[in-house]
C-alpha cells in the first residue's frame, strides 16, 4: 500500500501522481484516507492526553492518601474512572477509524512510476521493442486458428475438460501435453543461472493474497475455500512475494532472486463470452514466475533484466513478438511500472500477452513487511518487490500451433523444446 506517512506529508504529490491513472473516483477515496489519518491522529492525541492526566491522577490520589485527604482522594479517583470510560470510547472510535482507513488504503493503487507513460487505456501503451521475427507474410495454412488446429492433430480435448470440470477449462493430450511442459522446464531451465527454483503450495491464506494485492479488491477474480479461509493462487507472485511476509533481511541477501512453476487458477468473473474457445482464456493453466526482492536502488535495472529474460524465452521459440510499456490508465492495482510482451498469432490474427513485467516499488513489501536493514545501521527499510511471466502456457502453446503449422496440417516443434520431447520435431495429424 502506499506510505501512509508520504499521504500525510505530502497529500499534493500522491493526488498528483494518482490523477495520472485517469480514475476521478480514486481522488475520492484518497481524500477519504486523507481524513481518516486524521481522524485517527486526532483519536490519538486526545487518548495521550487522558493517559498522561490519568497517570497524574493517580500520583495525586497517593498523595492525597498519604496526607489522610481522604475526600480529595475520593474526588481525584472518581474523575479517573470518569477519564477511563472516556478512553474506553476514545479506543472503540479509533478502532473504527483504523479499520477504516486500512480498508481504503488496501484498495488504492500504486503511484506511477514517473518514467511511466501517460495514458487513458491500452490503446495509449507505447510500443518499445519490435515487432521482431515477424515474417514478411503469413500462409493461408497458417490462418487456421489454434484450436482448430489442436483438434485436428488430438492434442486438445477442452469437450472432455468441460465435462470434467465446467466452462473454461481446458485439457491437453498427448503431444498437447508434453509440449505444455515442455514451456515450463525450458522456461526454468533458462532462468536456474540467478533464480532459485520454488515449488510454492498452491492453496495460500487471506494474508497472502492481500499482501500482493489482489485482495479486497480482485475478490471476485479469486477461487476461495471459504471452509479453511484458503485461496486458490492466480499467479505464484502471491506466495513468493510473501516467503518473506514480517521478516527483515540483510541488505546483503539483496537483490534475492526467486522463481516458481505452478498452477494458476482465476475465475475471470468479467470476461464471460470472452476468448473462451480453445486456450486463450481459462480457470485454470500452467506458468513459470521469475520475481525478485531489492533495494529501490536496484529495482529499476532488475525490472529490465526481468524484461530481458522474458524477452529471451519469447524470441528464443521463434515467435513474432514486440514489447510494450504499459501506460498510467492501464496500469494493474500494484503496478508501478509495467511492460507486456505480446505475440503475434495469425490464426486469431491478434497480438496476445504471453508475459507481464512488473515493478511494485514498496507497494507489496509494504503490505506484506518484508524489511531490510543496511549493513551498520540501526532502522529497516522495506524491501521492493518486482515480478514477471517468464512463460505463461496457453497463449505461447497457441502461438506455436498457428505460427509454426506446415501445409500437411503437422506442427513444427521450436528446437529448443525438442530435448523435453521425447524425441519429437513435429506433431502431425492422426491417422
Amino acid at each position: 500500500m502506499i506510505d501512509v506517512r508520504l499521504l500525510r506529508n505530502e497529500p499534493h504529490l500522491v493526488k498528483a501522481a494518482l490523477a495520472r491513472r485517469g480514475k476521478p473516483e480514486l481522488l475520492v477515496q484518497l481524500d477519504t484516507a486523507i481524513s481518516l489519518d486524521e481522524q485517527v491522529r486526532d483519536i490519538t492525541a486526545r487518548r495521550d492526553t487522558i493517559r498522561a492526566r490519568v497517570n497524574e491522577l493517580s500520583k495525586l490520589v497517593g498523595t492525597a492518601r498519604r496526607n489522610g485527604d481522604n475526600d480529595e482522594a475520593e474526588k481525584l479517583q472518581a474523575e479517573s474512572r470518569s477519564l477511563g470510560d472516556d478512553e474506553k470510547s476514545l479506543a472503540e472510535s479509533f478502532e473504527t477509524a483504523q479499520g477504516q482507513l486500512r480498508d481504503v488504503m488496501l484498495r488504492l493503487p500504486n503511484l506511477p512510476h514517473p518514467d511511466a507513460p501517460d495514458g487513458a487505456s491500452d490503446h495509449d501503451n507505447p510500443l518499445v521493442i519490435g515487432p521482431n521475427q515477424m515474417p514478411a507474410s503469413f500462409t493461408e495454412h497458417q490462418r487456421m486458428p489454434h484450436w482448430e488446429i489442436a483438434d485436428a492433430l488430438g492434442i486438445l480435448d477442452n469437450e472432455r475438460a468441460v465435462k470434467l470440470s465446467g466452462a473454461m477449462f481446458t485439457m491437453q493430450r498427448g503431444a498437447g501435453a508434453m509440449l505444455s511442459r515442455a514451456l515450463c522446464q525450458y522456461a526454468l531451465d533458462m532462468n536456474a543461472d540467478a533464480f532459485e527454483e520454488i515449488r510454492p503450495p498452491s492453496l495460500v491464506t487471506t494474508a497472502t493474497l492481500t499482501a500482493t494485492g489482489q485482495l479486497p479488491k480482485f475478490a471476485e477474480d479469486a477461487y476461495a475455500i471459504e471452509r479453511d479461509d484458503l485461496w486458490c493462487i492466480p499467479t505464484a507472485e502471491a506466495p513468493l512475494t510473501s516467503m518473506y511476509a514480517g521478516e527483515v533481511l540483510d541488505d546483503a541477501q539483496l537483490p534475492l532472486r526467486l522463481m516458481a512453476y505452478s498452477s494458476c487458477y482465476r475465475r475471470e468473473a468479467g470476461s464471460a463470452g470472452r476468448d473462451t474457445r480453445g486456450m486463450l482464456r481459462a480457470h485454470e493453466f500452467d506458468k513459470v514466475e521469475i520475481f525478485a526482492l531489492s533495494t529501490p536502488e536496484t529495482a529499476d535495472e532488475l525490472l529490465i533484466e526481468l524484461r530481458d529474460r522474458a524477452e529471451r524465452l519469447i524470441a528464443g521459440l521463434g515467435l513474432p513478438y514486440r514489447i510494450i510499456e504499459i501506460c498510467t490508465g492501464d496500469m494493474g492495482q500494484s503496478h508501478h511500472r509495467s511492460f507486456d510482451i505480446e505475440v503475434y498469432a495469425p490464426g486469431c490474427d491478434n497480438w496476445l500477452e504471453v508475459s507481464s513485467v512488473s515493478w511494485f516499488s514498496d507497494y507489496q513489501g509494504r503490505r506484506a513487511d518484508i524489511r531490510y536493514r543496511k549493513t551498520g545501521e540501526k532502522g529497516t527499510h522495506i524491501a521492493n518487490t518486482l515480478n514477471g511471466s517468464a512463460l505463461a502456457v496457453p497463449r505461447v502453446w497457441a502461438a506455436i500451433m498457428e505460427n509454426f503449422r506446415e501445409a500437411d496440417g503437422s506442427v513444427i516443434i521450436p528446437e529448443v523444446l525438442r530435448p523435453y520431447m521425447r524425441g519429437m520435431d513435429r506433431i502431425s495429424p492422426r491417422g
